[in-house]
């Protein structure tokens, strides 16, 4: 496996870490989800395997991005991870969760600053599609709300960011979001999602990435390709890859592993050599970029 740079070692930019009693869905029924079943990861993913497996992969630091707990436990989940970096130095950087369509959702957020300055920001997935497994979020719209708007602003004064997670349908949303909101660095989660290779949905797809890729505010994060077609597949990595960093810019790309998701259908050396040799014919600058320089310098590692 050829190191991301000769001076640094990769940083994972998104992964997960879980105890299943505190998912509902890892728990009872089978609830649909947007990568598929899940029967093989339903139990605790504790930080211990997680660092195993990243640290024999040349990983040195790690974001951990929201498993979704129960938005009134998102005060427990950052304290959670207070202690589990307390006792093992893993991860390194915590990106929680807040109900941000409710008018408290400012305090909450402090309440997690208080905690720990781990917390680099928040996520609450706005991806909607027209397949109802895929959603998440009730309507395609919801960041138009002013409320979580209102929210939004908080970030800026607290020097967080905001993980963006739309389909490609609402970037042109997701662009006047951005526009309004130019003190706030927004990361689109999972390349903006592209499902399908077709070509109306790869032009959907690309047509939308230029939208955010205009405003300087937007850092894109390619994680996530195995969601919708359940492998490692490189042509889909490849073009994921030529097009964000020709849109984006190296500097404005970074990789994460999305674990323990995509150990459904992977592992994470496959993972992770698939798109270092997908890269290799880039720049030392542009790997370093994408591995390595881009999320330390977005999550202040």
């Amino acid at each position: 496996m050829t190191p991301s740079a000769p001076d640094a070692g990769i940083v994972d930019a998104h992964h997960h870490i879980w105890r299943a009693a505190d998912l509902p869905w890892l728990q009872g029924e089978m609830v649909p989800r947007i990568f598929g079943p899940y029967e093989p990861i339903r139990r605790d993913y504790p930080v211990s395997e997680y660092a195993a497996e990243a640290t024999a992969c040349g990983i040195t630091s790690a974001v951990y991005v929201q498993t979704n707990w129960p938005l009134d436990r998102s005060v427990d989940e950052v304290r959670w991870l207070r202690d589990v970096h307390a006792e093992t130095g893993w991860p390194t950087a915590v990106v929680g969760s807040a109900d941000l369509f409710d008018e408290g959702a400012a305090d909450v957020l402090r309440r997690q600053a208080a905690i720990t300055p781990l917390v680099r920001g928040t996520r609450l997935q706005l991806h909607w599609h027209e397949r109802p497994e895929f959603r998440f979020a009730s309507a395609p719209d919801r960041m138009k709300d002013p409320v979580f708007r209102r929210n939004i602003a908080v970030l800026a004064d607290l020097g967080w960011l905001f993980e963006l997670q739309v389909f490609p349908a609402q970037m042109a949303d997701a662009a006047d979001l951005v526009n309004d909101f130019p003190d706030v660095t927004f990361v689109l989660v999972h390349a903006g999602m592209p499902v399908g290779a077709e070509p109306p949905a790869v032009a959907e797809w690309t047509r939308g990435l230029g939208l955010l890729a205009g405003r300087p505010n937007v850092v894109v994060k390619l994680t996530g390709q195995g969601t919708f077609v359940h492998r490692v597949d490189r042509p889909l990595i490849e073009r994921v890859a030529a097009t964000c960093l020709d849109l984006f810019g190296s500097d404005r790309c970074m990789w994460g592993s999305n674990f323990p998701i995509e150990k459904l259908w992977t592992d994470l050396p496959t993972l992770l050599s698939t798109w270092q040799d997908v890269l290799s014919g880039r720049s030392a600058a542009e790997i370093r970029d994408v591995f390595t320089a881009t999320a330390t310098r977005v999550y202040r590692l």
